[in-house]
């Protein structure tokens, strides 16, 4: 039995290898949140262009109206089919990265956007304004709002 190890040095090797995991373990889930919140910008920037670009094809009209008509009802259900089954500017909606909510909540002709994100969906939009923006608390590394991207 001289080539086994001893418990003494099972016991070290094992404290090596939890001291190594506990630097590396948080390196790692930062890495994680800079994923989303970049995969965030990235939603963010297609959302915003299909807006833009859906108002210029249809007399400054953005999409979540009915019948693309200022006084037709709000719906996040037109704004769905306007964007990705009529006139497929988007494949699907996409998911909010750091709740994987692809939901939208509307906020009607005249009334404030939220102070703050909650993060019971994935976007808020408001289309009198073209406003769209992330539903998510908290603050990125540099310290920026996920919900002022």
């Amino acid at each position: 039995m001289k080539n086994a190890f001893s418990i003494a040095e099972l016991i070290i090797v094992a404290c090596i290898f939890g001291i190594l995991a506990s630097l590396v373990v948080p390196m790692v889930a930062d890495k994680a949140t800079e994923a989303k919140a970049a995969a965030a910008k990235d939603n963010l920037r297609m959302l915003r262009c299909t807006i833009k670009l859906y108002a210029a094809r249809h007399a400054g009209v953005a999409p979540g109206y009915e019948n693309n008509n200022y006084s037709g009802a709000i719906s996040s259900e037109h704004f769905l089919n306007q964007t990705t089954v009529v006139e497929r500017y988007m494949r699907k909606m996409p998911a909010n990265p750091f709740n994987n909510l692809a939901t939208v909540q509307m906020i009607v002709n005249g009334a404030p956007l939220p102070p703050a994100a909650t993060g019971d969906c994935g976007w808020l939009y408001q289309p009198s304004t073209e406003t769209i923006r992330l539903n998510w608390p908290g603050r990125d590394s540099k310290g920026v709002r996920y919900y002022d991207y």
